[in-house]
């Protein structure tokens, strides 16, 4: 009888769908106070604006911060684990902030939140990793993904209407995003798998048998060339698209002169139209695997192109069609497939590092970007050298990229036996 380990079909389906929907609730919390900053500023006794950003800035510190001890024990725990007990710190952290009768309350639940939902990354994408079939892992990790579009539109949508349009406080919408994380942490108990060392060893032994692409070897140490040149284009991928996640609102009014309905569509529209940019690319990477490294390659380009665009559009109708195009081909397009991709270089039992050290560097620019963007802006008195910066960083990051692969391939073919 073969022991050869082949993760069931009505499974991997499970996975990704519980993982896209871990998305959509880790989402609305991170968008769902946005909206409703001048109600809690009010509730706080009038703080001020920089107290009142720094609220994102913990959760996204503690969140980065967190990111390779939990790489770490992912690999050594177990996805599950990590998961149910990421979430419950979750699900408290939340609770303090709804309870806050401070700043410092509300900063330390942040805290509490952001590290508890660091586990999310490892654990989904290694769970995908070694449970969807190769030949739909990047479609798989699309689909995932769509999970922080549609967490997006809900918490941005949903805080709006409860708070500002049906008067709820804003510290019931809190106790309702703990409800959903409530629910997300019954769905993790049910649905995962506890993973057993037997399953992983034939794993690994899977892994290392399948033929793979001249550009690509298995188990590349965590901090190999090509890996590390993954972690930095990401970094640059990333800085390009929480600039506008936290500063395309602010561009959109006080430099090109929208009104709030546009100023809320154009925000969103860049979320909703990654969803099936990113389905679609991965459907391609997925069909044609040994053109992977080229549609990253693309994808980029095109986003550093668009990002440019966006300020030196001479009319709204540019600038919205630059918004959409990056949508469709900039973060979300490429991120499942640089999640395979690093999949394909990782051993099965390094996943959860890799997976945390690539979306640390990713991360990284969240606490970044906002930042040096404000702070160019108090300088020069416009974000618009900043929209540069960010697609001349995307640029550089293709580039080395580029270099990189290259030099696999040269040293590859170099080194083979005649």
């Amino acid at each position: 009888m073969s022991t050869e380990y082949k993760p069931s079909m009505d499974y991997w389906k499970k996975i990704v769908m519980v993982m896209s929907l871990g998305w959509v609730a880790i989402w609305i919390y991170r968008t769902v106070l946005t909206p409703i900053y001048p109600e809690i500023q009010a509730s706080m006794g009038n703080v001020s604006n920089a107290e009142i950003g720094a609220i994102a800035s913990f959760y996204f510190f503690a969140y980065c911060s967190m990111q390779i001890p939990c790489g770490i024990l992912v690999d050594k725990f177990g996805q599950k684990i990590m998961l149910m007990c990421g979430f419950t710190l979750f699900i408290l952290g939340t609770l303090c902030i709804a309870k806050a009768t401070g700043m410092t309350m509300i900063y330390g639940g942040s805290l509490l939140a952001g590290a508890g939902c660091a586990s999310f990354f490892s654990s989904a994408y290694s769970l995908s990793s070694a449970n969807v079939p190769k030949e739909r892992k990047a479609l798989a990790n699309a689909i995932i993904n769509s999970g922080s579009a549609i967490g997006m539109g809900i918490g941005l949508i949903g805080s709006s209407v409860l708070v500002k349009s049906m008067g709820l406080a804003w510290q019931n919408v809190l106790f309702i995003v703990a409800a959903i994380l409530t629910t997300m942490l019954c769905v993790f108990t049910l649905v995962i798998r506890t993973k057993s060392k037997d399953n992983l060893v034939k794993q690994e032994e899977k892994k290392k048998e399948q033929t793979v692409d001249v550009t690509e070897e298995k188990d590349s140490p965590l901090f190999s060339g090509i890996l590390c040149s993954i972690y930095f284009l990401y970094f640059c991928t990333c800085y390009g698209y929480y600039l506008i996640v936290t500063w395309l609102p602010s561009y959109l009014q006080t430099e090109r002169g929208f009104d709030g309905s546009k100023i809320g569509f154009a925000s969103a529209v860049v979320a909703f139209v990654g969803v099936p940019g990113a389905l679609f690319f991965s459907y391609l990477s997925d069909k044609y695997k040994d053109s992977k490294v080229k549609i990253i390659i693309g994808l980029e380009i095109v986003a550093a192109s668009m990002l440019a665009f966006t300020v030196l559009s001479p009319n709204t109708t540019m600038l919205m069609i630059s918004l959409m195009l990056y949508g469709l081909l900039g973060k979300m397009a490429v991120d499942p497939i640089l999640i395979s991709y690093v999949s394909e270089l990782a051993s099965a039992k390094k996943l959860g590092r890799a997976f945390s050290l690539f979306n640390f560097f990713g991360m990284s620019s969240a606490v970044v970007a906002p930042t040096l963007t404000g702070f160019i802006s108090d300088i020069t008195g416009s974000k618009e050298i900043s929209f540069i910066i960010s697609a001349g960083l995307v640029v550089t990051g293709t580039l080395i990229f580029v270099i990189v692969v290259l030099q696999r391939k040269k040293t590859k073919y170099i080194t083979e036996p005649a």
